[in-house]
Protein backbone atom coordinates (compact mmCIF):
# COMPACT_ATOMS: atom_id res chain seq x y z
CA UNK A 1 0.00 0.00 0.00
CA UNK A 2 2.78 2.15 0.65
CA UNK A 3 4.22 1.37 -2.67
CA UNK A 4 1.12 3.15 -3.92
CA UNK A 5 0.68 6.38 -2.02
CA UNK A 6 3.64 8.49 -3.65
CA UNK A 7 2.75 7.05 -7.23
CA UNK A 8 -0.90 7.42 -6.53
CA UNK A 9 -0.50 10.99 -5.82
CA UNK A 10 1.91 11.96 -8.45
CA UNK A 11 -0.87 10.50 -10.22
CA UNK A 12 -3.57 12.68 -8.72
CA UNK A 13 -0.92 16.05 -9.10
CA UNK A 14 -0.21 14.77 -12.91
CA UNK A 15 -4.57 15.06 -13.62
CA UNK A 16 -4.49 18.29 -11.78
CA UNK A 17 -1.90 19.20 -13.92
CA UNK A 18 -3.73 18.60 -17.23
CA UNK A 19 -6.66 20.90 -16.10
CA UNK A 20 -4.59 23.54 -14.97
CA UNK A 21 -2.22 23.07 -18.42
CA UNK A 22 -5.53 23.43 -20.81
CA UNK A 23 -6.96 26.36 -18.78
CA UNK A 24 -3.98 28.19 -18.60
CA UNK A 25 -3.87 26.98 -22.80
CA UNK A 26 -7.15 28.52 -23.48
CA UNK A 27 -6.13 31.68 -21.75
CA UNK A 28 -3.08 32.44 -24.13
CA UNK A 29 -5.42 31.18 -26.89
CA UNK A 30 -7.91 33.83 -26.21
CA UNK A 31 -4.96 36.52 -25.57
CA UNK A 32 -3.14 35.39 -29.10
CA UNK A 33 -6.14 35.05 -30.86
CA UNK A 34 -4.82 31.56 -32.12
CA UNK A 35 -5.51 28.31 -31.44
CA UNK A 36 -2.25 27.47 -33.62
CA UNK A 37 0.13 29.84 -31.86
CA UNK A 38 -1.22 28.99 -28.48
CA UNK A 39 -0.71 24.98 -28.76
CA UNK A 40 2.95 26.31 -30.39
CA UNK A 41 3.77 28.52 -27.47
CA UNK A 42 2.65 25.31 -25.06
CA UNK A 43 4.96 23.13 -26.83
CA UNK A 44 8.09 25.39 -27.18
CA UNK A 45 7.65 26.07 -23.04
CA UNK A 46 7.75 22.34 -23.21
CA UNK A 47 10.52 21.42 -25.44
CA UNK A 48 12.89 23.88 -23.47
CA UNK A 49 11.57 22.21 -20.02
CA UNK A 50 12.77 19.34 -21.53
CA UNK A 51 16.15 20.44 -22.83
CA UNK A 52 17.06 21.98 -19.27
CA UNK A 53 15.80 18.27 -17.87
CA UNK A 54 17.78 16.49 -20.16
CA UNK A 55 20.99 18.68 -19.37
CA UNK A 56 20.17 18.69 -15.79
CA UNK A 57 19.96 15.04 -15.88
CA UNK A 58 23.17 14.49 -17.88
CA UNK A 59 21.61 11.79 -19.92
CA UNK A 60 24.07 11.40 -22.80
CA UNK A 61 22.57 11.87 -26.32
CA UNK A 62 21.36 8.83 -28.11
CA UNK A 63 23.55 8.12 -31.10
CA UNK A 64 22.08 8.40 -34.20
CA UNK A 65 22.60 4.26 -35.10
CA UNK A 66 20.61 4.01 -31.90
CA UNK A 67 18.16 6.46 -33.40
CA UNK A 68 17.91 4.69 -36.87
CA UNK A 69 16.89 1.31 -35.68
CA UNK A 70 14.13 2.74 -33.92
CA UNK A 71 10.46 1.68 -35.76
CA UNK A 72 8.87 5.55 -37.46
CA UNK A 73 5.59 4.60 -34.96
CA UNK A 74 7.69 5.35 -31.93
CA UNK A 75 8.35 8.58 -32.77
CA UNK A 76 4.66 9.87 -33.26
CA UNK A 77 3.79 10.55 -29.85
CA UNK A 78 4.63 13.81 -30.20
CA UNK A 79 2.34 14.27 -32.60
CA UNK A 80 -0.49 13.13 -30.83
CA UNK A 81 0.39 15.39 -28.08
CA UNK A 82 0.19 18.19 -31.06
CA UNK A 83 -3.25 16.98 -31.60
CA UNK A 84 -4.45 16.53 -27.52
CA UNK A 85 -3.04 19.97 -27.06
CA UNK A 86 -4.83 21.67 -30.13
CA UNK A 87 -8.25 20.03 -29.76
CA UNK A 88 -7.59 21.03 -25.99
CA UNK A 89 -7.11 24.39 -26.52
CA UNK A 90 -10.55 24.27 -28.64
CA UNK A 91 -12.63 22.34 -26.96
CA UNK A 92 -12.14 23.41 -23.11
CA UNK A 93 -14.14 26.99 -23.97
CA UNK A 94 -16.84 25.17 -25.74
CA UNK A 95 -17.45 22.17 -23.66
CA UNK A 96 -15.85 23.60 -20.15
CA UNK A 97 -12.87 22.38 -18.23
CA UNK A 98 -14.76 19.56 -16.31
CA UNK A 99 -16.83 17.88 -19.66
CA UNK A 100 -13.48 17.62 -21.32
CA UNK A 101 -11.57 16.33 -18.72
CA UNK A 102 -14.54 13.51 -18.14
CA UNK A 103 -14.62 12.56 -22.01
CA UNK A 104 -11.00 12.63 -22.52
CA UNK A 105 -10.74 10.00 -19.45
CA UNK A 106 -13.90 7.80 -20.93
CA UNK A 107 -11.46 8.06 -23.95
CA UNK A 108 -8.95 6.73 -21.98
CA UNK A 109 -9.81 4.38 -20.30
CA UNK A 110 -11.29 3.12 -23.42
CA UNK A 111 -8.41 2.69 -25.25
CA UNK A 112 -6.77 1.62 -22.13
CA UNK A 113 -8.74 -1.21 -21.94
CA UNK A 114 -8.65 -2.39 -25.20
CA UNK A 115 -4.57 -1.94 -25.48
CA UNK A 116 -4.29 -3.86 -22.11
CA UNK A 117 -6.80 -6.76 -23.90
CA UNK A 118 -4.44 -7.24 -26.50
CA UNK A 119 -1.43 -6.37 -25.48
CA UNK A 120 -1.05 -3.79 -28.21
CA UNK A 121 2.41 -1.68 -28.61
CA UNK A 122 3.91 -4.30 -26.03
CA UNK A 123 2.00 -3.64 -23.55
CA UNK A 124 1.38 -6.90 -20.85
CA UNK A 125 -1.82 -8.49 -22.26
CA UNK A 126 -4.62 -7.74 -19.03
CA UNK A 127 -7.97 -9.71 -20.43
CA UNK A 128 -11.21 -7.59 -20.36
CA UNK A 129 -12.93 -8.85 -17.34
CA UNK A 130 -16.43 -7.97 -15.83
CA UNK A 131 -14.40 -5.75 -13.17
CA UNK A 132 -13.20 -3.75 -16.02
CA UNK A 133 -16.22 -3.38 -18.08
CA UNK A 134 -17.88 -2.57 -14.53
CA UNK A 135 -15.31 0.19 -14.53
CA UNK A 136 -15.60 1.32 -17.96
CA UNK A 137 -19.60 1.59 -17.73
CA UNK A 138 -19.54 3.66 -14.44
CA UNK A 139 -16.82 6.12 -15.77
CA UNK A 140 -19.27 6.68 -19.10
CA UNK A 141 -21.71 7.46 -16.84
CA UNK A 142 -20.33 9.81 -14.92
CA UNK A 143 -18.99 11.49 -17.84
CA UNK A 144 -23.22 11.83 -18.88
CA UNK A 145 -23.55 12.86 -15.04
CA UNK A 146 -20.65 16.12 -15.77
CA UNK A 147 -22.03 17.04 -18.80
CA UNK A 148 -25.52 17.83 -17.51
Amino acid sequence: MINFILPGLLAVAAGAGVVLQQALNANLRSALNSAAWAGFASFAVGFVCMALLALASRDPLPAAGVAARIPWWAWTGGLFGAIFIGLAIVLVPLLGAATFIALLVAGQMLASVAFDHFGWLGLAQRPIDLPRLAGVAFLIGGVILIRR
